[in-house]
């Protein structure tokens, strides 16, 4: 990206940027153990054998010194970029520690019930859920989707600065069209999105990226009944069934919960639709 004149170039590696502070580490090292270990068992019992399958490694559910590092690295590279380009509204490390890595890694202990090594993040903006999972689980392969010129440009650069390239692409469009090429559709055993839309339009896109048995794990907040109810219609054409709706105990995010939705059946070829029809006529 091409500064403005005047601007330093945004950096490409976490070299000379400025360390993060004691309240950044702190926070992570606090809130470590319930995220880690928060949730997981529901979704699996729903999820049959492949939560027996992940058992395993979600008994291991701990992060090595060189996890926690390139997480902060990523962190560094957001703060930096942000300066310039709004990637995130929250900038005080100490926040971003709980609202962004934290939050992010709530999902681990479920992906590793379900035995996931693959997914998709949905809209991942500056990174998260993506990087941290991607980084913590640790993923064969995820893929980063924003739609967002300039957020694509900034994932692609974390991800080459932290030296996961090998694992972790970008898509800079929108899931519709990843939805229709055929290397991708029906291919992944997740898809991950934080704020990204209502269960029933974020389901109608995720879904078809799903291979049957594969999950959608959406960050949610309480109160969710009436949303998980508008949702089932939706879920039933999609080929979808709501199997969990699992707690967050990271201390100041105990009203965030994770839905998850498990792909049931193939999903109709005439889904998803596009953004302007699915406006006029929400399932």
């Amino acid at each position: 990206m091409t500064p403005p004149p005047g601007r330093d170039p945004l950096p490409t590696c976490v070299d000379g940027l400025e360390l993060l502070p004691e309240e950044y580490l702190a926070t992570v090292r606090d809130g470590l153990d319930a995220a880690l270990h928060g949730a997981g068992g529901g979704a699996a019992g729903a999820a049959g054998a492949a939560g027996a399958a992940g058992a395993a490694g979600a008994a291991e559910a701990s992060l090595s010194e060189a996890h926690l590092e390139a997480m902060g690295d990523h962190v560094r590279l957001l703060l930096a970029w942000n300066q310039a380009i709004n990637l995130s509204g929250i900038r005080e490390p100490g926040m971003i520690a709980r609202e962004h890595v934290l939050d992010s890694l709530t999902a681990i202990p479920l992906l590793r019930w379900a035995g996931i090594d693959d997914f998709v993040d949905l809209g991942s903006g500056g990174g998260y859920p993506g990087i941290p999972l991607a980084i913590a689980l640790p993923a064969r392969r995820a893929l980063l989707v924003e739609s967002v010129a300039k957020k694509a440009r900034f994932l692609a650069t974390a991800v080459e600065a932290l030296g996961i390239g090998d694992r972790v692409a970008v898509f800079a469009a929108r899931a519709e069209i990843l939805a229709a090429d055929p290397d991708h559709r029906g291919r992944w055993g997740a898809v991950v999105a934080r704020a990204v839309a209502d269960l029933a339009d974020l389901a109608e896109v995720s879904l078809p990226l799903l291979r049957v048995g594969g999950i959608l794990v959406a960050w949610k907040r309480f109160p969710l009944d009436d949303e998980i109810a508008a949702a089932e219609p939706a879920l039933r054409q999609l080929r979808g069934r709501l199997v969990a709706v699992e707690d967050v105990t990271v201390p100041g995010l105990e009203d965030h919960v994770l839905a998850v939705v498990e792909k049931v059946a193939e999903t109709p070829r005439e889904f998803p639709r596009d953004p302007a029809a699915r406006r006029r006529r929400p399932l």
